[in-house]
């Protein structure tokens, strides 16, 4: 482009005249007026590629025609008739119009350089706001990449272009191309259109069909771009050229299971694509067609096109025009009445402006003609004209005709575009590109016609954007086909990525405590929080139920009334034994003994209370202190008591010495004493530097957290006194196994122990097959039930003889018993 503007200066610093022998008569080309528009209009398409060794001006006569460009060439004449003939945009005013034949972007310079001359010659001048070219603004062309070649040269004196055809998004740049206006959409509203359709049908594997024209590059480039933020993948990507072979391209689509393709290239190649997908029998495809070919009317009349699948298209919203019709049967008469010519230099170079098969295109051809870009072309027409309005100061009296028009003055005007035709706003952003397009979204049906089945507009005003009536198209397999790379993963299957694309994948379960988010990250498990859990093949987690036993619940009140009424019994066993205090029994029971071991059995039960409710630090404290240090204290009076059974009927007169020092010392209550200040010891001494404290266990249960009292690992400290005393105990007990029945509380202590053993080895077993919160429960069963089995084995006999058998309890029957026990130790 820079070689190119250098050319130009060099052209203009020589003041090199164009050659007047280029002028065309042809009345279709021409219309004299006092403000003369510019039109590009590639009625003839140049696509074969030859490199010349010399310089040369193409003939576009001799290229291939293109009728849908020829109906736009008519509606920039019709729309320049229709403002002259109307009173209220150009009163007193009538536009001309200087069009050529486009069919290249690099060989039809000529038609650019007559369109910026002023007098058939171009001038550098010091002051560029003084010059005044032939045109004042020029529409066209068609082809995103003919507009990029010529807009640098309108750039130079601001002459305004607006364009009909052209989408690339690069032309937006108004850095590159200042005086760029277009009243077609930009291909970021094509391709997010595209999107929008691929995310309604749930689709996410698809290939991207294009040409090598920078229009269909650049939607390339923006879906690329624009699929970062979905969950579409390009399977395949290809750009079709004259070399391509489309058997190859379709068998690799085949051999990739892409069942949506898009085809966002010129017309001429997705045309031949399309037919060549007909030939090698591509049957059950969904194609998105590009507004290119969308209403293409040859294609849909093709046999076999119904075979190859479903072909759904976007274009912009077709514009009737009212009175187009007539203008087209109109001039096709006067075409008839007067041929067209154009006068060529001896050379046989020509001007572009001349169409030799025109004559021979019938009037319903040209109506009948896609008119996809009908409207764009209608309205940058009217959009040029308003403009000249505002400047020219029209009013429904005139226009002003003291006013200089400049080109730049011109394009400032159209920049702030703000009027309404035919239904439609016509207004440009900063970028040049329209602020409001509507877009139809086509589908071929079995009658070969394009039925609209949806809208897309990019007015932001508008409630609902995006429709699309899902009931008006006919799939070839009635119902919606299934475009993906991997089918879609169950409930609670995390994606494991398979290959380049993220939509192919396999399913992966995500394990219990883990789940996963579709929204996120469908790709990875997530851990829940420790406070909560979820089931195997999850998608969120729930919050784990906190368990502890209230004081509500029955057990916990049932045991708390056990206790109570064991603490009675406690009290009336009190009473009894201070009633009969110095009768045989209670002496034999162990006399002052008896109301220490009632009274830290009492203290023992107490504990029980402390195992319901929430757990805290002092209640965990006292449920194992208070029954820990009292029930030690129980099992020293019992280890005391049975030693001295054993000590009065076997050792008195084996070791009379040491019994003798054992009663004059009081050595039972030493014992007891020594018992409870080690025991206290201990405690005191673990419970400071490790207390229980309250913990919450998330290992036992996914779904619940237990509420409990931790104890540290030197809890074996102060347990293993109490196995200690227990271990005397069984042994004494034993020992005293044949001593006389009435006065024998060593088979009463052994029953007890066997009791307590039983207990304690059955909550054991439960702590370790059961860790929820009813574990506390038996824990303060097994209190209860080591108190109990106190009462019951030891106690309550004795209370039965006090009460109900008051004749063994003499002194009389006691001795009976010793005597009768000393002479069956002496026979033996």
């Amino acid at each position: 482009m820079k070689h190119l503007l250098t050319l130009l200066v060099m052209l203009g610093s020589f003041q090199h005249a164009l050659p007047e022998s280029y002028s065309c008569s042809a009345s279709e080309f021409k219309l004299d007026g006092e403000y003369i528009l510019g039109g590009l209009f590639d009625i003839h398409h140049r696509s074969s590629s030859v490199v010349y060794n010399r310089p040369v001006i193409v003939d576009c006569s001799r290229q291939s025609f293109t009728l849908s460009s020829y109906r736009m060439f008519q509606v920039m004449r019709f729309a320049v008739q229709e403002i002259n003939n109307s009173s209220l945009i150009l009163p007193n005013v009538s536009l001309g119009y200087e069009i050529f034949d486009h069919c290249s972007d690099t060989f039809n310079f000529q038609a650019i350089l007559n369109m910026i001359s002023r007098n058939g010659s171009i001038q550098v001048l010091r002051c560029v706001n003084e010059y005044v070219s032939k045109v004042i603004a020029v529409a066209g062309p068609f082809r995103s990449m003919e507009s990029m070649t010529v807009a640098p040269l309108f750039a130079m004196n601001l002459i305004p272009m607006v364009n009909y055809g052209s989408s690339s998004s690069v032309l937006s740049d108004k850095w590159k191309y200042p005086s760029f206006l277009r009243t077609t959409a930009s291909n970021k509203d094509l391709i997010q259109l595209i999107i929008l359709i691929i995310q309604h049908f749930n689709w996410n594997w698809v290939a991207f069909v294009s040409s090598g024209d920078e229009n269909s590059q650049n939607g390339l480039q923006l879906f690329k771009s624009k699929l970062k933020d979905t969950k579409i993948c390009l399977a395949y990507a290809k750009e079709l050229n004259e070399m391509s072979d489309h058997y190859e391209i379709l068998q690799q689509l085949e051999d990739l299971s892409i069942e949506v393709i898009i085809v966002f290239a010129r017309q001429s190649s997705a045309v031949a694509f399309i037919k060549s997908a007909i030939k090698h029998n591509i049957h059950s495809k969904v194609w998105i067609a590009g507004d290119s070919w969308s209403l293409n009317k040859n294609l849909p009349r093709l046999s076999g096109i119904k075979a190859i699948g479903t072909i759904i298209g976007i274009t912009e919203t077709v514009m009737p025009l009212p009175g187009f019709k007539d203008f087209v049967y109109l001039s096709h008469t006067q075409r008839n009445n007067r041929p067209t010519t154009c006068e060529q230099t001896p050379s046989g170079r020509t001007c572009n402006q001349a169409c030799d098969l025109c004559s021979d295109v019938s009037p319903e051809e040209i109506i009948g003609e896609n008119p996809s870009y009908s409207f764009a072309t209608y309205s940058a027409i009217y959009a040029m004209a308003h403009a000249l309005h505002n400047l020219l100061l029209c009013d429904i009296k005139g226009c002003s005709d003291n006013v200089t028009v400049y080109p730049f003055m011109l394009l400032q005007e159209l920049k702030r575009s703000n009027f309404t035709i035919l239904n439609r706003h016509i207004e440009f952003d900063s970028n040049g590109d329209p602020t409001c397009t509507s877009y139809a979204i086509v589908f071929w049906n079995q009658s070969g016609q394009a039925q609209k089945v949806g809208s897309y507009e990019t007015d932001p005003a508008v409630d609902v954007p995006f429709s699309i009536n899902n009931t008006k198209i006919h799939w070839y397999a009635d119902q919606v086909p299934v475009a993906r790379c991997s089918p879609e993963c169950s409930e609670g299957f995390a994606k494991k990525k398979d290959g380049l694309h993220q939509c192919c994948f396999q399913c992966n379960v995500c394990p219990g405590m883990t789940y996963v988010n579709y929204t996120d990250n469908p790709y990875s498990c997530i851990n829940c929080r420790k406070t909560e859990w979820s089931k195997p093949g999850s998608t969120f987690c729930t919050q784990r139920s906190v368990e502890y036993i209230p004081f509500t619940d029955p057990v916990a009140i049932t045991l708390m009334f056990s206790t109570g009424v064991l603490l009675a019994l406690t009290l009336a066993i009190v009473i009894l034994f201070a009633l009969n205090y110095d009768k045989p029994v209670v002496k034999s029971a162990g006399g002052p003994m008896c109301f220490l071991l009632l009274g830290c059995l009492s203290a023992s039960s107490i504990s029980v209370f402390f195992f319901f409710g929430k757990p805290t630090v002092t209640n965990c404290v006292l449920r194992y202190f208070l029954f820990l240090l009292f029930y030690t204290v129980c099992l020293g009076c019992f280890a005391v008591r049975s030693f001295q059974i054993v000590c009065i009927f076997k050792m008195a007169t084996k070791f009379p010495k040491i019994h003798s020092w054992w009663v004059k010392h009081n050595g039972q209550w030493w014992l007891i004493a020594i018992v409870f200040v080690l025991q206290l010891l201990l405690l005191t001494t673990v419970f400071t530097a490790s207390p229980p404290t309250p913990v919450n266990d998330m290992t036992s249960y996914r779904d619940q957290i237990i509420l409990k009292c931790a104890m540290s690992r030197t809890v074996i400290m102060f347990l293993l006194l109490t196995i200690v005393l227990a271990s005397l105990c069984f042994i004494f007990s034993y020992m005293g196994k044949d001593l006389p029945k009435n006065y024998n509380e060593s088979k009463a202590i052994t029953l007890y122990l066997l009791f307590l053993i039983l207990t304690w080895i059955t909550f054991c077993t439960a702590s370790i097959l059961y860790h929820g919160k009813y574990l506390q429960l038996f824990n303060a069963m097994s209190v209860l039930s080591s108190s109990y089995s106190i009462l019951f084995c030891y106690f309550l006999p004795k209370c039965y003889i006090i009460i109900f058998q008051p004749q063994k309890n003499t002194q009389q029957h006691f001795q009976g018993i010793i005597q009768r026990y000393t002479q069956n130790i002496s026979s033996k």
